[in-house]
């Protein structure tokens, strides 16, 4: 079974997520802290209702395959097929009201990111992507659904690039040197994307995202949308991302090099 038999079922994962997500948006939601005596990190009833229903749907479904997921841990993680969830990547973003937030879906076969979608239900946004193309779908100009290729934007001068991240906060200080060093060098710097950073970098309207500290959740399920539009993620020493920690990714070659030389000084 390959990644393009699944979409149908991906699409399924997707409504419940929205459909369980987008009644607590822009509410009085309380949030739970999961680092107490840390840094906030929030977690809602949203998130956890989300997930529940998508690991349900997949149990259901397809009792062989693993399942990492931000709220409930891991099943079976040494599966072929392993899904990886994150029901609200952004949650911060959530409880503030702000719409950078994402349901994230991602696909693993046999260790590797497959299939990915970010499911955005208050904008009607859908990123989708199995490493060879990349799809988004939303509403056009009267409302009707439309949908349209993503490809990046073929960048290769720092000087001219747009570079998101979700907050030099999080950052350990160890790590906000070189990220210091590619800020000062771009065009534009813009804070506070979450999932949706990397989705605009997909969309060619910035050229690099740069994260520090991601989990498998944040970032699986992002790659096979990134690569299909025709970009490039790495950790900051330019090997595999699928596990997380830190994070870049941009739209063309040329710029990542620069990119990756800059965060290793």
């Amino acid at each position: 079974m390959t990644a393009v038999d699944f979409a149908a079922f991906v699409e399924n994962l997707a409504d419940i997520a929205s459909d369980t997500i987008l009644p607590f948006f822009r509410t009085a939601l309380g949030a739970e802290d999961k680092n107490v005596g840390g840094a906030f990190d929030p977690v809602t009833e949203a998130d956890h209702a989300a997930e529940s229903a998508m690991r349900r749907l997949i149990i259901e479904t397809f009792p062989h395959h693993g399942i990492i997921g931000e709220e409930f841990g891991s099943v079976r993680s040494d599966a072929d097929y392993v899904w990886v969830l994150d029901p609200i990547d952004g949650t911060k973003s959530f409880i503030a009201g702000m719409p950078t937030w994402g349901s994230l879906i991602g696909l693993l076969r046999e260790g590797s990111p497959t299939y990915g979608m970010i499911v955005q239900p208050f904008t009607r946004e859908r990123f989708v992507g199995d490493g060879v193309g990349a799809l988004w779908r939303g509403p056009g100009a009267n409302r009707e659904v439309i949908e349209r290729k993503l490809k990046t934007r073929a960048c290769g001068d720092l000087s001219k690039a747009t570079l998101l991240t979700t907050s030099p906060l999080l950052y350990a200080e160890s790590k906000l040197p070189a990220f210091r060093r590619v800020e000062e060098r771009v065009r534009l710097s813009r804070y506070g994307g979450d999932c949706y950073a990397f989705a605009m970098l997909a969309a060619g309207h910035v050229d690099c995202v740069i994260e520090s500290g991601l989990k498998i959740y944040d970032i699986a399920p992002l790659i096979p949308i990134i690569e299909g539009a025709g970009g490039i993620v790495t950790n900051w020493d330019g090997g595999s991302a699928t596990q997380g920690g830190d994070i870049v990714s941009s739209g063309s070659a040329e710029l990542h090099d620069t990119v990756l030389k800059l965060l290793q000084g």
